[in-house]
């Protein structure tokens, strides 16, 4: 579905990616590595927020690497960043209805389903978002790329800031959402552990560069402590 060849990116005249080249499936791919790696630099790239200075983004067989963030919901790509990922002054329920403006199923039906997966946002429908905790704002940011209807979600550490207690549930609803949506998933994280635990391949970067790709059942610990530098 994704195809990325030879792709380099960064700020201004300074690039964080270099010569990164994989494809991704009907699957969760991760993206791991430490802090600095270029995690979140690879995941706003594919969201064509920061510009390509070389190599190609190939989705669903059309070629993105110019096209306008602006035009990728329509064609099934939903980001989530990792910070201000939600409209604070609006409710949740408006928070989910501005999701609801691509696809072509009604905006009830798909909130039926956002409230079915996440009950706790059904309780604070009218409650303004910037109010939910830290948890509940993730839950509510991949609710509303879920309102998009979307083929894949890009999601940039969801875990990060949360309580134990939320990463465990925001990690099974990300799995379940996987199983029953058929959505393919790319999702970057620090927390290794837990996305080991439903991700299907891992891509791991180590300055910018890719130190590792392959199917998680086939990882080896060694080399993924390497590409962490431990």
């Amino acid at each position: 579905m994704l195809n990325v060849t030879r792709l380099s990116s960064g700020y201004g005249e300074v690039n964080v990616l270099n010569d990164i080249t994989f494809s991704v499936g009907n699957e969760i791919f991760a993206v791991l590595g430490a802090n600095g790696a270029g995690k979140s630099t690879l995941l706003k790239t594919l969201a064509k927020l920061i510009p390509v200075t070389q190599g190609h983004i190939e989705w669903q067989g059309r070629d993105i690497t110019r096209a306008p963030a602006y035009s990728l919901p329509a064609q099934g790509v939903a980001y989530v960043p990792q910070e201000h990922n939600v409209f604070s002054d609006l409710s949740v329920a408006e928070n989910l209805s501005v999701g609801a403006l691509t696809g072509s199923r009604t905006r009830d039906e798909k909130l039926d389903e956002i409230y079915e997966l996440f009950p706790r946002l059904a309780d604070r429908k009218d409650q303004f978002a910037g109010s939910l905790s830290g948890g509940e704002g993730q839950m509510l940011a991949v609710s509303r790329a879920l309102m998009q209807d979307p083929s894949i979600i890009l999601l940039d550490e969801p875990s990060a800031g949360l309580s134990p207690l939320f990463v465990d549930t925001l990690f099974e609803k990300i799995s379940e959402i996987r199983q029953q949506k058929s959505v393919t998933i790319v999702l970057a994280e620090q927390n290794a552990t837990k996305t080991m635990e439903i991700a299907d391949r891992l891509l791991v970067l180590s300055l910018g560069e890719v130190h590792l790709l392959k199917p998680v059942k086939e990882l080896d610990m060694k080399q993924l402590m390497e590409a962490y530098h431990i």
